[in-house]
């Protein structure tokens, strides 16, 4: 410690082993804010070589100091002098030396550290030469780890700040120049013995530079042998596996590399007898490692294999042994994305030939996914629990059957459905032959044999044609007949609700389906009630013009079992009923409406009296519950009604508006009611468009209402609805409603700024979210009235304020918007056009408009640039920076000369000491260029590029942005 304290090395030390202890959060807060700016201050350079140098320091410190280091190299070089860097390498390489026989991570770092370096001392030339060396011939890990680090850090060099052409230079010195040296150089080293031939960074060293090097020259070298025995170590065999499947990667163009591929082929075939073999042995590592092989070299070679049937089947039938061996299912998913895009091949007219000749192995696939989607059968006879506790392999399990569902359904592609269900028919038959004798209600021996073909069927039942006239007509009924057994139970309903459009073109199926769903409701078991309610949903879907007339017999059904349901299933055997009412005659959509919803209505608003004194939450959320079944009918009950006719279902929704305003106004702190009553309100508007009229200027003041009341967004997102399809120019909208709704929407905008004015950004999120994807349909629609009128302008202030949020939402509406916005600066805007004559045409936008927004650009223009600036630099997050350089493309665009003064009083208002001397003038020069060349694009370029390397070397100040801080907005109309 006392060295440590004499380089001043002692605060450091004591910010590490504070985070490495059970401090205080404040203090450990503390430690990392001192070594994140210790981290970029130039003093780091100097005090990382200390660190690394003492005998000392612990191996976490030193490894900290070369993580820094790597930092400063990548992005901090500019603090040191250009003639200092042949001594930084020099010490960088004596460190190596230091470290080349470990620990890995820290010479692993310095390792980085030095090929960064390398990608920016571009006046190093002999790099490969000196670097080996100076480390020596004892050194064969550490050269090859270095070699393997180069490749990988010049392909990812955008991240140093050197231009594109000088990234360009130094790949082709260091890479490409080196290829044949080094390919030379890793030959040699293989043949210096045994134990270098098995060198898993041998083989990670081949791997990083087959980006450079033609695989061919691999695979015709002694270094292919090396890695094909490598696979017989089991201390290199992984590294082995990586190796060899990028090689296979390499060769996906396989009309470039037949040569390669016939060379490499006879050496995966030979590795076929190790399948057997590890699978015999249990060794699942290196299962799945040559399955992962052979896998990989059917999804390179996958045209060779359609192309070539006779040759290729070797490796087909090694994929599909590979899927059959594996008891633990824990390498299968590794060839999955093979059998996917071997069906796309095989499946195309060119490859019918190879289709018929492969048609056995994806028969022999379906038996084995289907056996592979079995339950596991319990050591001990517990059905409750057939995975020992473990609910994660549980859940692992439930959805590795989907993926092997998936498989199930290339197989249809390539050997017809009628086939494939036949596989999983043939299965349920043998089971009840075998077994369905002795099946009772409390035992059902061997029922994982029965419950994976209904999944069977489950999964493919999407593939299966509505006219299927072979399977279907013979399972459905032994399906509707399966023993009581949960889990059994559960599939069959499942596996009928996927052929729900096959029983509609067959009604003379749908009693007995449709009474063994309904016995599901009142099954002991939740996930079976769960799925009666998912299968009758699409049983009213698909079949609701085959129970029209049962609709009032399945209403006293559905009051009888609503409430003990949970509200998911609520709302699907409510889509269910609902459809069938939408199949209902004109004159009686009313009525069934009616007697539907309005007792829900009653329920909910009888659990509304008691949620107004409740003292938990839960009444409240049986309401909004109820309010989003009424929606669910509102969304699927649309009658086509002319437009000189009353709509019944709007007649009925005038009766529940006064409901629902009542509803809105007596819980006005109720987020989800709100949101619920704002959903159905919206569900009104789109699913009945103008005929929802009558409703309309009750609808509009209970939206205002509501917003101004409540402060809640989802007041604004039904007035989005409202807008659009009242917009200027819809059909069936005269010039005065249009009017009308646009008068609507700035008394909404009006609304919300007063609210901005009172509250904070950070307050109001969800809000300004809603505001502004509002805004951006209203520019659409009504930009002649929007822009032209006195909001606009508090608008762009509001804007500049929602930039100082850090939430991705919000800031990505605010800046759609804003971008939108400054569209109708340029002649093209992005706009809409209910005009079908000109509907082709780009519309134009009229001068008067483009004046407005220069004008709104010219008063604001300079806080906007910092907001944009001071966000891409700070604080938004990293999927909002695309919107905003765009944002400044827009400027640029518009008033140009402005715009990049505006950039540079903001660049000169930066925290002192965060940007590089020089800098700021070099980026104006760069942006004054493109200006007068009139190239906006490379402007965004150049300021994407600034930003990001801005935003790498600095952190906000704690203090404040001091001049570039935001100022609080402020509305007084």
């Amino acid at each position: 410690m006392a060295s440590g304290s004499a380089d001043g090395l002692e605060p450091i030390l004591t910010a590490l082993a504070t985070m490495q202890t059970n401090a205080e959060r404040s203090q450990k807060s503390q430690a990392h804010g001192y070594l994140e700016k210790f981290q970029k201050s130039p003093e780091a350079w100097t005090k990382t070589h200390s660190l690394l140098s003492s005998p000392t320091t612990t191996t976490e410190a030193k490894l900290f100091a070369a993580t820094t280091l790597k930092g400063k190299i990548t992005y901090d070089l500019d603090q040191l002098p250009r003639d200092s860097l042949p001594s930084l390498r020099d010490s960088i390489l004596n460190l190596l030396v230091s470290f080349r026989e470990g620990p890995r991570p820290i010479r692993t770092q310095l390792c980085v550290c030095l090929a960064n370096l390398a990608i920016q001392m571009l006046e190093w030339k002999n790099v490969l030469g000196q670097v080996g060396a100076t480390l020596g011939s004892g050194a064969g890990d550490c050269i090859l780890e270095f070699l393997r680090i180069l490749p990988e850090e010049v392909t990812e060099g955008r991240k140093i700040n050197i231009t594109e052409d000088e990234l360009m230079s130094r790949t082709k010195d260091l890479l490409e120049d080196n290829a044949p040296q080094v390919l030379t150089l890793l030959i040699q080293y293989s043949r210096a013995s045994a134990a270098a031939a098995s060198n898993p960074r041998l083989f990670e060293c081949i791997s990083s530079w087959l980006r450079e090097i033609p695989v061919a020259g691999v695979v015709n070298s002694p270094l292919f042998d090396s890695i094909i025995n490598g696979l017989s170590n089991d201390s290199s065999f992984e590294a082995a596996v990586d190796c060899l499947c990028t090689i296979l990667r390499d060769t996906r163009e396989v009309d470039e590399c037949v040569d390669t591929i016939r060379a490499i082929y006879p050496h995966i075939l030979s590795l076929r007898p190790k399948i057997a073999g590890f699978a015999n042995s249990g060794d699942l590592e290196n299962y799945k490692g040559l399955t992962r092989i052979f896998a990989e070299a059917g999804e390179a070679w996958v045209v060779m294999v359609a192309r070539f049937p006779a040759d290729f089947r070797g490796l087909v039938e090694s994929i599909l042994e590979c899927c059959g061996r594996d008891h633990d299912r824990d390498a299968i998913a590794l060839t999955f994305l093979f059998w996917y895009e071997f069906k796309q091949i095989v499946t195309l007219d060119k490859y019918k030939d190879a289709r018929l000749r492969y048609g056995d192995i994806f028969s022999k696939l379906v038996d084995v996914m289907i056996k592979h989607l079995e339950y596991p059968k319990p050591v001990v006879a517990d059905e409750a629990d057939l995975f020992d506790g473990d609910r994660e392999q549980e859940e692992k399990f439930r959805e590795f059957r989907h993926q092997m569902g998936d498989v199930l359904k290339d197989c249809c592609d390539v050997i017809t459905v009628t086939e494939c269900l036949g596989k999983a028919f043939e299965l349920i038959k043998a089971w009840i032959k075998s077994y369905g004798s002795q099946a009772t209600s409390t035992s059902v021996q061997h029922w994982q044999e029965l419950e994976a073909p209904l999944f069977s069927m489950r999964a493919m039942g999407r593939m299966v044609s509505p006219e299927e006239s072979v399977v279907l007509h013979q399972v459905i009924p032994l399906i509707v007949q399966i023993p009581d057994h949960e889990k059994l139970r559960f599939q069959a309903i499942m596996a009928l609700a996927r052929y729900t459009d096959w029983t509609a073109q067959h009604p003379e199926f749908l009693q007995p389906q449709l009474n063994f769903v309904i016995a599901g409701f009142s099954y002991g078991s939740k996930e079976v009630v769960r799925a009666a309610a998912l299968a009758f949903k699409f049983f009213g879907t698909d079949c609701r013009k085959l129970l029209e007339n049962h609709v009032t017999e399945l209403h006293s059904f559905y009051e009888s079992i609503l409430d003990s349901l949970p509200p998911v299933s609520q709302e699907e055997i409510t889509e269910g009923v609902a459809c069938i009412i939408s199949a209902q005659e004109l004159s009686k959509v009313y009525d069934t409406f009616k007697l539907y919803c309005d007792p829900i209505i009653k329920r909910m608003m009888s659990r509304a009296n008691e949620a107004r004194t409740a003292q938990d939450d839960a009444p409240r959320f049986t309401v909004a519950d109820y309010l989003q079944l009424l929606t669910i009918f509102v969304q699927n009950i649309q009658p086509y009604v002319s437009p000189q006719e009353e709509n019944p279902a709007v007649k009925y929704c005038q009766e529940i508006l006064p409901v629902l305003s009542a509803i809105a106004e007596n819980f006005t702190n109720s987020t989800p009611i709100l949101e619920r009553v704002c959903r159905c309100w919206r569900y009104m508007v789109l699913s009945y468009r103008t005929a929802i009229l009558p409703l309309l200027p009750d609808l509009a003041q209970q939206l205002a209402s509501g917003f101004e009341n409540s402060r809640q967004g989802c007041f604004l997102w039904a007035t989005d609805s409202v807008l659009r399809e009242f917009a200027v120019g819809a059909e069936f909208v005269d010039a005065t409603t249009s009017q009308a709704i646009y008068n609507f929407f700035e008394q909404q905008a009006l609304a919300f700024l007063r609210i901005m004015n009172d509250l904070p950004p950070e307050d109001l999120p969800d809000v300004i979210e809603d505001f502004f994807r509002l805004l951006i349909d209203a520019l659409i629609y009504y930009h002649q009235q929007l822009l032209l009128s006195p909001v606009c302008q508090h608008i762009l202030s509001a804007s500049l304020s929602a930039l100082t949020l850090q939430q991705d939402a919000p800031l990505t509406a605010t800046l759609h918007y804003l971008r939108d916005l400054l569209s109708y600066g340029t002649d093209h805007p992005n706009s809409s056009n209910f005009d079908n004559n000109h509907a082709s045409q780009t519309p134009r936008n009229p001068p008067q408009l483009q004046q407005a927004v220069r004008q709104l650009v010219a008063a604001q223009g300079e806080p906007l640039v910092q907001r944009i600036m001071t966000g891409m630099m700070f604080s938004f997050p990293r999927d909002c920076l695309q919107d905003a350089s765009g944002v400044l493309l827009a400027l640029f665009e518009i008033l140009p000369r402005e715009t990049a003064a505006w950039l540079k009083r903001t660049i000169s208002m930066l925290p002192v000491g965060s940007i590089r001397v020089g800098e700021a003038d070099r980026l104006m020069d760069a942006v004054g260029t493109q200006v007068q060349g009139g190239d906006f694009r490379k402007v965004r370029v150049l300021l994407q590029d600034f930003t990001t390397s801005y935003r790498r070397r600095n952190v906000a100040p704690r203090e404040g942005l001091g001049r570039l801080e935001a100022t609080r907005f402020r509305f007084s109309g």
